[in-house]
């Protein structure tokens, strides 16, 4: 018999290992996986310990089918809130030791700190659909200006992806990149490119892959209309793509821009400070599956194009939320997906009341819950399924919170208030639910450089004590919406996915009552109700109630120009980028003001 060829052999056995490293190489599977273990293994006792105690609590008099269904809904709240509490502890450990922590979080960070000249060419993506043009484009003019500052500009291409279909604001985008490269010397303006659609196939992620497939650059860095990015933030991520070739999407942090919002400021004070210890958290343990947010990252086109193409849903219908399912697929295509959780010159705005922001949570809700929909995906990693899951998991705090908050009434009718161990158990998912944000003050405060950076240790205060407050009556006004809009989805009635409002403007109070009259009348009827049978409770409850109470006063009060100018005359809630802006901020700035 011949003999078998050893090279062949060798082959063969190496394919059926399993990987010793990531698709870098960047660190060791093994390293990963106990990581995985210890998180996994973490959140299931910690769940376990809550829902234990829980059913004890509700057991105390004996247990019905109310207590049974307040203990679901209880068990729905816990994985969100509980892989929260872990994410948000590794983070601050990792925060609190500098770049080593960094390091075991996000390896591949050290690549992007020299000086290394670029080889590669990267298409800067302006995606457009019905938005201001010259609020958008004035973004992307800041870019590359702030991308020509470092001298590298030449490795850099822009192109405007519009799906418009009003003739108006199409020929409007038209117009400004045509003033744009009027102004520019010719070598310059011939790397500004604008392309409309006349359909909207696919939506923003159709217009990207029809426009990766045409593409012959290297890298792909999308923006919304509402990024702006720095030259040096995005050299630092190019730098980390060239030197690691398997690296296929790289997502940097983007936090948002100094806003003049009441309810802007007020937002985004706690999801900066939260996101960055959550992320953190979880890099250390997700690395290579990392996330993607579909807009200021970095895309390696060739792998993009040909692995990462959206399957239609089943039952027909285009993928909404577009950017976890790339990640997967691209994943899939043995590259790795990795997040930069570093707040360094990548910014975006965020809602600037409370009904866009609403909206917003709706339009989000509408796209994970399609992944549902989606046909079998064969060879993900298992951790590219939990991703998936994981955004269909998150909109279950929503309905979970509304009905145990419409069963409170019924329970309470059977006691006058919360027993010593349920006030205790209450008190502890309200801390649970705050601790990312918790983690992320504690560790400015923690930290004298910066405490200085956001205006001292004392405004610092003021600004959590203040966002801590408003976030509790923003949970109980959108755990209401979202679960109506939820019950909308399910009865078919899906709504549009139009452009957003991203500038402070005031609300009139018949326009916030009507949009949120049904909020309102959750509210009273649960407190009024409470009140009846068990005011004790009524009080115990006002951190979950309140809001939904509160929804109309608090909408007006928080778009009103007036507070959002006091707010800024104050310092509550400053950036480190509005106490000393960088250039494109402060160009920003002038820009607005102009």
């Amino acid at each position: 018999m011949p003999q078998t060829d050893s090279s062949v052999v060798a082959r063969a056995e190496s394919s059926a290992r399993a990987p010793l490293t990531t698709p870098t190489g960047l660190q060791a599977c093994i390293t990963l996986r106990r990581r995985r273990l210890a998180v996994l293994g973490l959140t299931l006792v910690t769940g376990l310990g809550f829902a234990l105690a829980l059913a004890a609590v509700l057991a105390q008099d004996g247990f019905d089918g109310l207590d049974l269904a307040l203990l679901i809904c209880g068990l729905a709240t816990l994985p969100w809130t509980v892989l929260g509490l872990w994410n948000a502890a590794i983070g601050f450990l990792l925060l609190r030791a500098g770049r080593a922590g960094l390091l075991a979080a996000a390896p591949h960070a050290a690549a992007g700190e020299g000086d290394a000249p670029l080889h590669l060419t990267t298409a800067v993506v302006m995606t457009l659909r019905n938005e201001d043009p010259g609020r958008a484009l004035a973004r992307l003019a800041l870019v590359r200006e702030s991308l020509e500052r470092t001298g590298h500009g030449a490795a850099f291409f822009y192109h405007v992806l519009s799906d418009s279909d009003r003739p108006v604001v199409a020929q409007a985008e038209e117009d400004w990149v045509a003033a744009w490269r009027a102004g520019l010397p010719e070598a310059e303006a011939a790397r500004i490119r604008y392309r409309r659609r006349s359909d909207n196939e696919g939506y923003k992620a159709g217009n990207l892959q029809e426009f990766c497939v045409r593409s012959d650059a290297d890298l792909m860095l999308p923006l919304d209309a509402d990024s702006l990015m720095t030259g040096p933030a995005i050299l630092r991520l190019v730098r980390i793509m060239q030197a690691h070739p398997r690296l296929g999407i790289l997502q940097s942090l983007a936090v948002g821009a100094p806003a003049a919002s009441a309810f802007a400021r007020l937002f985004q004070f706690g999801m900066r400070h939260g996101m960055l210890p959550y992320t953190l958290g979880a890099a250390w343990w997700g690395a290579e599956c990392g996330p993607f947010w579909g807009h200021n990252a970095l895309v390696r086109i060739a792998p993009f194009a040909a692995q990462c193409r959206l399957p239609p849903l089943r039952g027909g219908g285009a993928v909404l939320s577009h950017d976890q399912v790339e990640a997967v697929l691209m994943r899939r295509a043995g590259y790795e997906v990795r997040v930069l959780p570093i707040e360094e010159g990548s910014f975006e705005d965020n809602p600037p009341t409370l009904l866009d922001h609403l909206a917003r949570d709706v339009r989000w809700c509408r796209g994970n819950l399609q992944y549902l929909r989606l046909p079998p995906l064969p060879g993900l990693e298992p951790m590219s399924r939990f991703q998936l899951v994981w955004a269909v998991l998150m909109f279950l705090n929503p309905p979970a919170l509304t009905l145990a908050l419409l069963l409170l009434p019924l329970r309470a009718a059977t006691q006058d208030g919360p027993a010593a161990g349920a006030a205790a158990l209450y008190l502890l998912w309200l801390l649970l639910s705050l601790a990312p944000k918790l983690a992320g003050y504690a560790a400015v405060l923690a930290d004298r450089e910066a405490r200085s950076a956001h205006g001292g240790g004392m405004r610092f205060l003021a600004g959590a004590l203040a966002e801590v407050a408003a976030s509790f009556l923003l949970l109980g006004a959108s755990s209401v919406r979202l679960t109506g809009a939820m019950i909308g989805l399910a009865l078919g009635r899906a709504g549009a996915w139009s452009a957003q409002d991203r500038d402070a403007r005031g609300l009139r109070w018949g326009a916030a009552i009507r949009a949120l009259g049904g909020v309102t009348l959750f509210g009273v009827l649960v407190c009024g109700a409470l009140a009846a049978v068990s005011p004790v409770l009524l009080v115990w409850s006002l951190p979950l109630t309140l809001g939904s109470l509160m929804a109309v006063p608090f909408c007006v009060l928080t778009a009103a120009r007036g507070a959002g100018r006091a707010m800024v005359r104050s310092g509550l809630c400053a950036t480190r980028e509005e106490i000393a802006p960088p250039w494109e901020i402060a160009r920003l700035g002038a820009g607005r003001a102009a």
